[in-house]
């Protein structure tokens, strides 16, 4: 079957490729060699790669497979980087009216059975988007920002602070407004047009503490190579087949740094976009623009328009261990790959390409 699907000269984010590659419903594969990346470099990568709990790796140069590493059909627990596909989901609604971006909580009927104070309730869906809402109630699934901030204190949309009550209620004021639910959307409006392969609603799952929050976590399931494929949607600045599936304007906006990196935290190493981690410590020309979906353990999303790559890591756990975590009957941690481990990852490619 031909997999690849030639367009048009086009120009993504100011870098101009003669000829756009997609995949069709298998991906094409290519060499190291026709890729551009050298062989002992991507040899020296994977030995690296054997030494790290990595369950699949993947290197998408182009719009076709130029490495892979481990099981890159197994779909496993996202954790995290949900985040960022639900902010690629956002931006048709955005674009269309049926979301604002400054409709506030107190306007959007927002609140927990404990009540939100009246200052949480002036937050804005823009600042759920860049973690600074300033509401500070407990939330309904685990990962947050350990440091606990004392309620009320902060001005909404001017502290970052890592709350996944921000994130679970972004997926609640998606469903409120465009009245989909978000596997239903995903399904719909990512999963079809880019023809992801492992993608299925009943996989998807609702997960947290009820009794922390209403507001529980919307828990995606994918594969790596599905992955991939939203990494290259959005390497291609929204556009699909010649359809915008993302708007160009949203993928731009959203990338963005919005919160620097010294008010983030995490040593220094990144900004925050709209539900999106911006590299902030790489300056080479092949950085430029780059940014990333990162998820607990060592799920990874690199996008990085400026070369046409997006680069995948995968560290699966299983159902069963992603469930009781999340109804927090176990506190158990397994090995992971963190994102400085993972931006040394992407260091190596860079390095390989000839």
């Amino acid at each position: 079957m031909q997999a690849a699907l030639t367009l048009p000269a086009m120009t993504l984010f100011g870098t101009r490729t003669e000829a756009a590659t997609l995949p069709a419903a298998n991906w094409e594969k290519t060499s190291l060699q026709q890729a551009g990346l050298k062989a002992a470099a991507i040899e020296a990568l994977e030995l690296k790669l054997c030494t790290l709990p990595t369950t699949s790796f993947m290197i998408v140069s182009g719009g076709k497979i130029s490495y892979s590493y481990g099981d890159i059909a197994e779909v496993s627990y996202l954790a995290s980087a949900r985040k960022s596909i639900l902010s690629m989901m956002f931006g048709k609604y955005v674009a269309n009216g049926t979301i604002n971006l400054d409709r506030t909580m107190g306007e959007l009927g927002i609140d927990e059975p404990d009540g939100l104070l009246p200052i949480e309730k002036t937050a804005k869906i823009r600042d759920l988007l860049i973690a600074s809402s300033g509401v500070y109630h407990a939330a309904g699934s685990p990962g947050d920002d350990p440091n606990k901030i004392e309620r009320g204190s902060k001005q909404p949309g001017t502290f970052f602070h890592y709350n996944n009550w921000d994130f679970n209620v972004i997926g609640a004021i998606f469903e409120k407004l465009t009245h989909k639910t978000v596997f239903n959307a995903l399904a719909q409006d990512l999963a079809k047009p880019l023809q992801l392969q492992d993608y299925t609603v009943g996989r998807q799952r609702m997960m947290g503490f009820e009794n922390q929050s209403k507001y529980l976590a919307y828990h995606l399931f994918l594969s790596a190579r599905d992955m991939a494929r939203l990494g290259l949607l959005m390497a291609r600045g929204g556009n699909w087949n010649g359809q915008q599936i993302v708007p160009a304007n949203w993928v731009k906006e959203s990338t963005a740094q919005h919160v620097k990196p010294e008010s983030v935290g995490r040593g220094g190493e990144l900004g925050y976009g709209y539900l999106w981690w911006v590299p902030a410590t790489r300056a080479g020309p092949e950085w430029k623009g780059s940014y990333m979906m990162s998820g607990q353990f060592g799920q990874f999303v690199l996008v990085m328009p400026a070369i046409d790559t997006v680069i995948v890591h995968r560290r699966a756990v299983t159902d069963e261990y992603a469930v009781q975590r999340n109804l927090g009957k176990t506190t158990f941690e397994p090995t992971r790959v963190e994102s400085p481990a993972f931006l040394q990852l992407a260091d190596m490619v860079v390095a390989a390409r000839s």
